[in-house]
């Protein structure tokens, strides 16, 4: 786990959805991370038409993001590394590596921006990543 430059930031409430978001997919803690979510969220990762998300919308409300963590996230182990951390308005845009192992023991890692956008509770209203599928399927060793 490497994301201590955010706690080092100026506190910020996207910035502490993104510290949440990130901790609670490290431990593996499905039900934490989605609390993290507001009801009607939307979630893009990555960003466009993807295997994930065949049609580039995004998934849409919790149920679609539950899916989402059992269908990607909850089938692997994920680590980040966050480089740079930069927020304003009630967004926060986090800047670094993403490195997943599969069940099988594939490894797999890529650059990514994630921009987080929360409500006034600062609960997730969107999280956008920006990252490339195939630079991501490439480096899988």
């Amino acid at each position: 786990m490497s994301h201590e430059i955010m706690k080092n930031r100026a506190p910020h409430p996207a910035r502490a959805a993104a510290i949440r978001s990130i901790e609670t997919v490290e431990a593996g803690d499905r039900e934490g991370w989605l609390e993290n979510f507001h009801a009607e969220a939307v979630l893009e990762d990555p960003v466009g038409v993807s295997p994930m998300d065949p049609e580039g919308k995004g998934h849409h409300g919790i149920d679609a993001i539950a899916a989402f963590w059992d269908n990607f996230i909850g089938t692997g182990n994920v680590r980040f590394h966050i480089r740079e951390s930069f927020a304003c308005g009630n967004e926060c845009a986090n800047v670094g590596t993403i490195t997943t192992r599969s069940a099988e023991g594939a490894v797999g890692r890529c650059e990514l921006v994630m921009v987080y956008k929360v409500d006034a509770e600062g609960k997730v209203l969107s999280l956008r990543a920006f990252w490339e599928v195939d630079e991501m399927m490439a480096d899988f060793f």
